[in-house]
Formats: C-alpha cells, sequence, structure tokens
C-alpha cells in the first residue's frame, strides 16, 4: 500500500490520538507582504516549508514560527494566529514576532554563522560569539512558550525542525514532562572531532536529548551523533537500539531521509505551463536552445561557483557547443546580512560575467543568472522544460531541488547531474552523479545532459520517478509519526478505528556500497582537515 495524503491523515488519527501537533520551524510556510500598497501572500523559498505543508494539510495542528512579512501582523489576530493556506484554510498558523536584535543574534548569529558552518563540510569557519548565543538562548525560550501557550495544558506532540531550535526540546520537556517531542535535524551532523570545537557543545546537545525520537537524513549523520554524545555526556547508548538515555530521558535516533509530495508538481505546472515556458523564454532571450538549470538559495554549501566553473571548462572542451545552449543558475538571495553570503552572491556574479565576456556573443550568453526571488510556479516550468538540472552541493543532509526536478518530468525526460556528497545522491543512483570538487567531472555531467540518447534518459528517470512516488513526503511523515506515536499516552476520550492502516517499520540499514565507503571516507577525510584548520585558527 503506497503512501499518501489519505493514509497519512489515518496514520495521524491513530497514533496521535487526540494529541494536538504543534510543529515549530524558524520559516513560516507563507508570508504575508504588502505589494502597492495591497497585501498579497507567497510561499517561501526552501526545501523545509515545501515538504511539511503538505503534511500539515493532511494532518492539520498549529505551525508556529517566526512572523517575518511585513504585512504578517496585519492579517493574524491578537495572539499571532492565521488560517493558512490563506487561499483555503485547514491548519493554523502561530506567528512569534522577534526584535531586529533577535534576529541578527539568533538567526543570522548562532544559527547561520556558528551552527550551518560547523554542520557543513566546507572550509567557511564558524563564529562564536557569547551575545549571538544568548540571544539563541532567549528566542529558545520564547519558541517554547508559544508552544506550551498553543498546547494549551492538552496532550500534544511537538515536532521541532532543525538546527533553530537545538535548546527547545529540554526547555518543553523541563515545563511539560507529559509532552511528547520530536525534532528533525535537515542539516547533516558531523563527526565529534569538528562539533566539539563549540563552547556551547554540551548545552546544545543536551537540548537535543530532550526529544523522544530524533531524527537525521542519513544513517551516517545518526552515527556520527551518538559519536559526539559519547565523547562530550554522561550518558548511556544502546547502539543495537540507536537510543541515548540521559537523566531519566530515552531519545531513540533514527535516520527519515525527507522527501516531496509528488502531486505538487502537476499543481504548480497547470495546464498553461507551455504558454508561460514560452514567456520565460522570451523575457531571458533563451531562444529554443537546450536549458541546463541550477536552482539554489545563494549559499557557500551549494557548490555554484564550483558549477560555474564546469560551464567555462565544457565551451572550452566543447566548443562546437557555444551558442547550442543556455545556463540557467536561479538563485535565490540568501542571509545577506552575512558577509560570507554577500561575497558569494559578488563571485558569483564575476563568473557569470567573466564566461559571458570569453565565450558570448552580441546574441547569446551561456550563463543566465536569475539572482531573485522565484516562486514554485516558475521553477517547476524550468524544471519541466530543461534538458539537465544540476545539483552540485558541497555537502547538503538531502537537497529536495534534485528531488522537485524529477517529479515534474512525467516526459520521462531530463538529466540529473547530482553531487555526491548529497542524501540524495543514496536515493538516486541513476542520477549522472559527480564530485563537485572535480570540475572535469562536473564538465562531463553537463555534457551528458545535453548529449544522452533519449532511451537512456527515459531508462534512468522512470527508475528515479519510482523511488520518489513511493518514498514521498507522506511516507517521510508517515514513518516518523509512526515511531514517535508509542510515545503518546492513549487518549481517554478519542474515538480510534477497530483496524489500523498497515504502517511500515523502519527498513534495515543495508551494508554500505563501495561508493558510499568512498563518501564516508571524503567526509571523514573532509572532518579531519577540516578540525585541523579550525584549530590552526585558534577557534
Amino acid at each position: 500500500m503506497g503512501w499518501s495524503k489519505e493514509r497519512l491523515e489515518e496514520v495521524a488519527r491513530t497514533r496521535l490520538g487526540g494529541a494536538k501537533l504543534i510543529v515549530v520551524a524558524n520559516r513560516e510556510p507563507y508570508i504575508h507582504r504588502y505589494k502597492n500598497g495591497e497585501v498579497e501572500w507567497i510561499r517561501p523559498a526552501g526545501g523545509l516549508t515545501t515538504a511539511l505543508d503538505p503534511v500539515m494539510q493532511a494532518c492539520g495542528g498549529v505551525w508556529v514560527a517566526h512572523g517575518s512579512g511585513d504585512a504578517d501582523r496585519a492579517v493574524t489576530d491578537a495572539s499571532g494566529r492565521v488560517g493558512v493556506p490563506p487561499d483555503d484554510p485547514n491548519y493554523v498558523l502561530r506567528r512569534v514576532w522577534l526584535s531586529k536584535d533577535d534576529e541578527e543574534g539568533y538567526y543570522y548569529g548562532t544559527a547561520n554563522s556558528m551552527l550551518w558552518p560547523l554542520c557543513h563540510q566546507v572550509f567557511a569557519r564558524p563564529v562564536f560569539d557569547p551575545k549571538h548565543w544568548e540571544t539563541y538562548r532567549r528566542v529558545n525560550e520564547t519558541f517554547a512558550q508559544a508552544v506550551l501557550e498553543e498546547a494549551e495544558g492538552g496532550p500534544a506532540l511537538v515536532f521541532v525542525q532543525d538546527y533553530h531550535f537545538a535548546l527547545l526540546p529540554r526547555l518543553l520537556k523541563a515545563a511539560r514532562p507529559d509532552l511528547v517531542t520530536a525534532q528533525f535535524w535537515h542539516i547533516p551532523w558531523p563527526g565529534p572531532e569538528k562539533f566539539l570545537v563549540c563552547p556551547w557543545a554540551k548545552e546544545l546537545l543536551d537540548g537535543m536529548l530532550g526529544n523522544d525520537l530524533l531524527g537525521f537524513h542519513t544513517q551516517h549523520d545518526c552515527n556520527n551523533f551518538l559519536d559526539t554524545v559519547d565523547r562530550a555526556l554522561e550518558c548511556r547508548i544502546d547502539r543495537e537500539r540507536f537510543a541515548v538515555q540521559r537523566a531519566g530521558q530515552s531519545t531513540t535516533v533514527r535516520p527519515f531521509p525527507i522527501s516531496v509530495d509528488p502531486a505538487l508538481a502537476q499543481e504548480y505546472l497547470g495546464n498553461d505551463w507551455e504558454d508561460r515556458a514560452t514567456a520565460l523564454r522570451k523575457k531571458h532571450r533563451l531562444g529554443d536552445r537546450p536549458l541546463i538549470v541550477g536552482v539554489d538559495r545563494v549559499d557557500y554549501t551549494k557548490g555554484i561557483p564550483e558549477r560555474l566553473q564546469a560551464v567555462d571548462r565544457l565551451l572550452h572542451k566543447h566548443p562546437e557547443l557555444k551558442g547550442q545552449f543556455h545556463f540557467v543558475q536561479v538563485g535565490a538571495p540568501s542571509r545577506t546580512h552575512i558577509p560570507a553570503y554577500r561575497d558569494l552572491t559578488e563571485e558569483v556574479n564575476a563568473l557569470a560575467e567573466k564566461i559571458n565576456w570569453e565565450h558570448g556573443t552580441e546574441d547569446w550568453q551561456p550563463v543566465v543568472f536569475l539572482n531573485e526571488h522565484h516562486g514554485p510556479e516558475d521553477i517547476f516550468v524550468l524544471y519541466r522544460t530543461a534538458a539537465g538540472c544540476i545539483v552540485s552541493s558541497l555537502h547538503d543532509g538531502m537537497n529536495l531541488v534534485a528531488k522537485e526536478f524529477v517529479t515534474a518530468r512525467d516526459d520521462e525526460r531530463g538529466v540529473l547531474v547530482l553531487s555526491q556528497f548529497t542524501g540524495a545522491a543514496r536515493e538516486l543512483p541513476d542520477a549522472v552523479l559527480v564530485n563537485p570538487f572535480d570540475v572535469e567531472e562536473m564538465a562531463d555531467g553537463l555534457h551528458a545532459s545535453l548529449t544522452m540518447s533519449g532511451s537512456e534518459q527515459e531508462r534512468r528517470m522512470r527508475r528515479m520517478r519510482g523511488q520518489v512516488d513511493d518514498h514521498n513526503i507522506y511516507r517521510w511523515a508517515g514513518m516518523l509519526l509512526s515511531e514517535v506515536g508509542k510515545r503518546v499516552p492513549d487518549p481517554v476520550s478519542v474515538s480510534v478505528p477497530a483496524a489500523e492502516p498497515e504502517v511500515e517499520e523502519p527498513e534495515p540499514i543495508a551494508a554500505p556500497t563501495a561508493q558510499e565507503r568512498r563518501q564516508e571516507h571524503h567526509i571523514a577525510r573532509e572532518t579531519y582537515l577540516t578540525a585541523m584548520y579550525l584549530a590552526s585558527a585558534g577557534v
């Protein structure tokens, strides 16, 4: 039996009983903003909101998030609540208001200048600022208070998202030991040698061990987390059950590879996608040439400069391709308050200009860099019309762009060029897998996206689409709720169907393949080199 919205709804009823589902995330699924004096709403860019919104629409409940839109307050009640989706409300968005100082210290500071580089295998030095850390603590306390208000003293499952709220689970358990808490960590988890350079590592780990269930994308991340806890804290680790016992609290640690809702592709494409594709080509002077697309936030973990260097190398190796294709990079601005991100945007712009100057002509530019927010309706048109999509992350927990591209290709065409250092590479071996640090290999991957035979494209895409269809976002949420639902107390007065739906048990962990062993060796080596770099820098 496949996983669907309806099956997830049934699992939520039977596993959660009368408990309220409360999702906590920094980013809200819908943003209200002013445009020409009128209030409009948009869906923000990012894999987390794209993945979780269908889950909340299926299960109902409350989503607690930072209200970041300039018109967000105008549409909420006195408690910051508003029904969403705005055009057809079926769950509640509870907005938490943060000051600019809060955002600076908690979001731009601890979360994205410390934890983000600390957890990714890239050479960006984390910033350890005590003032930022104090703000991070305070904001976690603010969100804890909002969650407790939404729980209203009744049974609840609190599903915490990501590295913005490492302290939140312990705060909730201290106030309400009866709450069931789960957390999904959407980014990788490094080895202990790297993570333990953080001055507040023990407090972060203790906060996360306030969870009943802690999920990561891969078993490798789970192993790294347990190794880190083992090195840092007094606790008992059960490696057969992948559980940690600390101060009377048991935390289960499991891999739950996140995914997407395949049905959204057709919703975003609609019946007029070909007309919109024609308009998009005209707007950016793309003609009828084949397109290779990249879709990312402008972030130093995504390998955008490396893929541009690969475009340059491709044109040097295959000059016959000049004038024959466009590389379209959609780069949504991200964290522009942080100098490393501003520098990256400048670097990408400079590289695009250099490549266009060297290889372009008056009527053809190889690189089209779209450094602005694009809604999913535009993104999926690009996916559907592209000859290839490149995901060249230097290190990524999963990467949902890869899966979105696959769901958009109901024609079973198109080539996915995918970094072997993404979680998605383990699930999509039929992509053209590349080392994003190897410009030559990346250029060959781009060449394959322009020259692969139709029959080979269909063979690969058919298998990838089957994988994403079977392992969709509803399966991810259903497996996670099935696991953590074991901790939810039996409801006293809630009617539960007599026959529960069949629920899959977590799949056994297969022995690593040769490619996975090479990848883990590479990651271990990068961890060692990063630790040496941090040590030499006096961190």
